[in-house]
Formats: C-alpha cells, structure tokens, sequence
C-alpha cells in the first residue's frame, strides 16, 4: 500500500525490457533508506518488488501485465520517475490508498495557470473516467491528487505549488502518457453494485392483461 506521496525523483540509468517483462535500473538515493530484497517501490506509482540494491540505486522487477497497463515500457535511460516507497505498518496517509496497480493510462491535454496553482486535462478512456469522482481522489504517475472535476473524455486537477516542486507532473510535454490509478474504495462499490444488480430478478411480463388476452 502507498500514499501518493512522492518521496523522490528517480532516474533511469538502465532498462532490460521486452515484451515479456524484464528490469528496469534506477539511480536513487531517498527511497533507498530501510529497503530491503524484495520489497515494493512505487515507481510512476506501479508497485514494483526490488530485485538488487546498490548504494545509489536500484533494479526493479517489471511484469508483463505492468508493461501492459503503464507507460515503464516507454521509459529510455535518463528518464525522470516518480519513487515512493510501501507505507510502513505505523505510518500516516498523506494522500490516499494507493494500491500501486495501474488501471490504465490518460494523456496530458493541457495545463493553465489558476492563481499559485496549475490546473491539469487528462484525456482518459471511458472505463477509467467511470470510476473518477469530482472531488475523489486519483493518483497520476502514483501522486496523490484531488479531482476537480469530470467531463465526458477527460477531467482536470490542479497542481499546488508544493507537488509542482517536488514532482515531474509540469514538466510533462502535452501529449504524454501518464498512469492512472482511480480510488480502490470507488472500484469495490463499482463491483458491488454491478453484481447486485446482475442479482435482481427481473420483471415479470406476465399480466393480468396477458392471461385475459390468452383465454385465462
């Protein structure tokens, strides 16, 4: 589990990918601290297991299915990525529950400035914007932000001046291919209601109209 909270900026120094999976090598140093073999790092907020610590980095273990739902397939040596290490058992949420599993990926459409702030249009798949909420939460490359609102392909959020600094999201050209993960409790509901509405008997067409008309 994660929180959306980006600990560091990660370079990639290395990539071994086909499509059948393969690793990926990232310079880091933060996110480093307390890890171990075989832990979870969030990296563009997919959750990755640690195959290999270096005193300046890493390698992670990328899987098909990831390459897949994510933009790591498209990732080049220098790259920027966005790190965030599994939260601690007595840790806090700083964002929200970010699970680390990519339901798909959105395109950058625009940014506009909007006082201190930067407001954000992503351009997504109808399957992804069904589980976003205006005012819910969704991670982006596996920061935590808050929806402002949801049109018909795309929605918007806004960027305060801490998460511009602390990010790579305002550096990303238009056009550029971001991870999407939408709120976890919003898919259990989706679930939930789906089944039990699959579950409802439906009407019965028979009516007393139909029996008299038949000869009952």
């Amino acid at each position: 589990m994660f929180t959306g909270i980006i600990e560091e900026l990660g370079t990639i120094r290395g990539v071994s990918l086909t499509k059948d999976g393969g690793e990926l090598q990232i310079a880091a140093t933060t996110v480093l601290g307390g890890t171990k073999l075989g832990d979870s790092i969030a990296v563009n907020g997919t959750c990755l297991t640690v195959t290999k610590l270096e005193k300046d980095g890493f390698t992670a273990f990328v899987m098909a299915e990831s390459l897949r739902r994510t933009n790591l397939g498209s990732l080049k040596r220098g790259s920027v990525v966005h790190l965030e290490r599994a939260m601690a058992a007595d840790g806090r949420f700083g964002g929200h529950m970010v699970t680390g599993h990519i339901d798909g990926q959105g395109t950058f459409l625009s940014q506009k400035p909007e006082g201190q702030a930067v407001v954000l249009t992503i351009g997504a798949d109808p399957e992804i914007l069904s589980g976003i909420v205006e005012k819910g939460s969704i991670a982006i490359d596996g920061t935590s932000l808050t929806v402002m609102d949801v049109g018909k392909d795309s929605f918007r959020v806004g960027i305060i001046p801490h998460t511009g600094g602390h990010t790579a999201l305002l550096d990303r050209p238009k056009g550029y291919a971001c991870n999407l993960e939408t709120d976890v409790i919003g898919k259990y509901i989706q679930k939930f209601l789906a089944k039990n509405t699959e579950s409802t008997p439906k009407k019965s067409t028979l009516t007393m109209d139909f029996l008299r008309e038949n000869g009952f």
